[in-house]
């Protein structure tokens, strides 16, 4: 689902400590020794690059340069987002000399300021790895003192100067060693890991080779025409592939590098961390350890290919995950999570039924982890292929012979996955018709239908999604939306409304030979639209019926990346609506939830602590006072003990809130729904 380009960016942990003596004085680029040269095959490539994203994206952009500032600045926030190593002039100079370089040597196919720039990151990561392992061995840290650490700088101001930017790395290094107090280290153990780890991420940056630099460089480069489009290195395409297939033992997540962070981009649905419950999407793993008792080694700052060799294994052996739970808004105690490996069982990914029961009303609840199809077993027509519209039309049988009154979509935490298999359990609801438009960049449309006039399920109906709900969900609700055929609950979906291809960097015929590949690159080469002619792209779905979660929203989404594409509206398809749902009936189902969501001291209790634990993500600065940190970790950790479980509603239906609210919610249409409209509304009674 959604990816973000693979690229390694190495930060320093977040860090501080005192002064100690050395050079204070502003770095100086002629200090910068050349290292990294790109090879003759990333030449090659880098114009292949240029050529496709050109000619054949999506978004049509102008070579000039306010093109090349994108790029120099996205790559700078790339390097040194948290501004911990470059100072005030390096920037200015960097400047001068490349930011209205990169749309000329974008247009040549060239990488040289790319790696030019990394050549002085990398001379500047060195410098502060460094020191920071000179003070973990010898500093003494006073938590006394009133200070604060801002852990968003995107909008500071560069570090005039190095002494500045040593007061940077103290703080840092004192809110580092609070979070390993608060995993229960004794000052002497944090001692030896802060300096281990701090000689661990020196000996990276001493092994660097050009794939790193040019990896980082042509992430700055695709992400300015999009964040989901992004450059394989043959090495990274032979991960994308395994991740698609899903073949190889492990964990089951598909990972992504976000800054310094090896971060959890999805779960598979079937594997051995979907489920356990234990890792959720967003998830920052800082450390990866071999069966229960080998040390676990600190990944922070690694290549994401070499993170992903670590966790994978032989079925049946145990890993243990050092992560940042992404519950925690990043910030607070990481903690330790075991998991035995194994293959993706593709049964357990499968669409599940549930019951609630609830005040003399019977709920039935259909949880989709995606939209996935056994796409060999439906070329060959094997008879018991998986597929999510024939197992959501086996459970609709089930559930109506139970006489349930009321459905129930769970889409929560669904990432996306078969175009067509969205579009087919769309029609298991509605009478036929058009579900999406898809349009590319010449304006072309396709519409893809139900074509069946059948509705195997006419009852009330509703969509629970979340953040996380995006792509193939986000036509499935859109649709569902779109015909008033059933009531959205949750919060805004994902809001990613693009298509991609992969397409590969293949040479002209005469340079082949026995020639190696030039990798691939994935491109965005149009978008989803609504039927009603608004696209999903940017700004989701918007639930009808507004239930929170405990994703952190600010930090999640397609409208948190800087160059994602904008929304936009085409002319609707013809589509008649099922009306089921009306916006008169939409408004008294907010009434009756308000009134009874009121008065449910559970839920009452969640959006409490949700709001604590808003109030905690949204502070820029965290204090590096002892007693500040130790009541914010125990608050966290209070809060997470209460809901962790509150989105598994395969194993225990009672504590997942939001899952029961929303059967209130269907038990209110069910009786709304055979109710006769007032008479001034001009709507007919529906009949059932």
């Amino acid at each position: 689902m959604i990816r973000r380009s693979l690229l390694l960016i190495i930060l320093a942990l977040g860090s501080t400590f005192p002064v100690i003596a050395g050079n204070t004085g502003k770095p100086s680029l002629t200090q910068t020794e050349i290292t990294l040269k790109p090879t003759a095959l990333e030449t090659e490539a880098c114009k292949y690059i240029s050529q496709y994203l050109l000619q054949n994206h999506y978004r049509k952009v102008a070579v000039n340069d306010s093109l090349s500032l994108q790029i120099f600045n996205r790559y700078l926030d790339n390097l040194d987002g948290s501004k911990s190593y470059f100072v005030a002039s390096d920037i200015g100079r960097l400047r001068q000399i490349y930011g209205n370089k990169i749309d000329d040597e974008f247009l040549a196919g060239k990488a040289t300021a790319g790696f030019d720039i990394y050549n002085l990151f990398l001379k500047r990561a060195k410098e502060k790895m460094r020191y920071m392992k000179a003070a973990a061995d010898t500093v003494h840290l006073d938590f006394s003192t009133p200070e604060t650490l801002d852990l968003d700088r995107k909008a500071d101001p560069w570090p005039v100067d190095k002494e500045q930017l040593v007061g940077l790395w103290r703080k840092e290094l004192k809110y580092q060693w609070l979070n390993l107090k608060y995993s229960e280290k004794s000052n002497k153990v944090i001692r030896r890991e802060l300096a281990k780890s701090f000689t661990s991420r020196l000996n990276l940056l001493n092994r660097q080779k050009p794939d790193d630099a040019f990896q980082v460089y042509t992430y700055a480069l695709t992400t300015s025409f999009d964040p989901h489009t992004s450059y394989f290195s043959l090495d990274e395409y032979k991960n994308f592939q395994i991740d698609m297939s899903r073949s190889l033992e492990g964990i089951g997540a598909k990972l992504q590098t976000e800054g310094e962070y090896t971060v959890i981009n999805e779960l598979i649905p079937g594997g051995p961390a979907f489920k356990s419950n234990l890792l959720k999407k967003g998830d920052k793993i800082i450390g990866v350890g071999q069966g229960k008792k080998v040390e676990i080694v600190d990944v922070f700052g690694w290549r994401i290919n070499d993170v992903v060799k670590l966790i994978r294994g032989k079925k049946g052996t145990l890993v243990r995950l050092k992560i940042i739970p992404a519950s925690q808004g990043g910030r607070g105690a990481a903690k330790i999570v075991a998991l035995l490996r194994d293959k993706v069982n593709l049964q357990e990914q499968a669409a599940k039924k549930s019951i609630i029961l609830q005040n003399g009303h019977k709920t039935g609840v259909i949880t989709i982890p995606s939209f996935y199809l056994d796409f060999e077993g439906e070329r060959q027509n094997i008879g018991n292929y998986n597929s999510t519209s024939r197992d959501v039309s086996r459970i609709l049988e089930e559930l109506n012979a139970e006489h349930v009154d009321g459905i129930i979509i769970d889409l929560r935490d669904n990432g996306g996955g078969s175009l067509d298999e969205s579009v087919k359990v769309t029609g298991l609801f509605i009478p036929g018709g058009p579900v999406v438009q898809i349009s590319n960049s010449t304006g072309e449309r396709t519409v893809l239908k139900d074509e069946d006039s059948r509705e195997q399920y006419e009852g009330p109906l509703a969509v629970l999604v979340n953040r996380y709900s995006a792509s193939a969900s986000e036509i499935f609700a859109a649709a569902i939306q779109d015909y008033g055929r059933g009531v959205i609950i949750g919060e805004r979906t994902f809001g990613k409304g693009t298509v991609q291809s992969l397409i590969p960097l293949s040479r002209q015929a005469s340079v082949q030979g026995g020639q190696p590949e030039l990798g691939e690159i994935k491109l965005t080469i149009a978008k989803f639209y609504r039927i009603s002619g608004g696209s999903t792209q940017h700004k989701g779905v918007e639930p009808d019926i507004s239930m929170p979660s405990m994703i952190d929203n600010a930090r999640i989404g397609e409208d948190t990346y800087t160059s994602s594409l904008p929304w936009s509206t085409i002319p609707p398809s013809f589509y008649k609506p099922t009306a089921e749902v009306t916006p008169e009936k939409v408004e008294l189902l907010r009434k009756k939830f308000q009134e009874q969501s009121s008065r449910n001291s559970l839920y009452q209790s969640y959006l409490d602590d949700l709001k604590t634990l808003d109030q905690i993500r949204q502070k820029k600065a965290v204090s590096l006072q002892d007693s500040s940190v130790k009541s914010e970790t125990e608050t966290i950790k209070q809060i997470e003990k209460r809901w962790v479980l509150e989105q598994d509603a395969t194993k225990d239906l009672k504590k997942d809130v939001l899952l029961n609210q929303s059967a209130s919610v269907v038990a209110d249409l069910a009786e709304i729904m055979t109710v006769p409209l007032e008479p001034d509304s001009g709507k007919q009674p529906l009949s059932r």
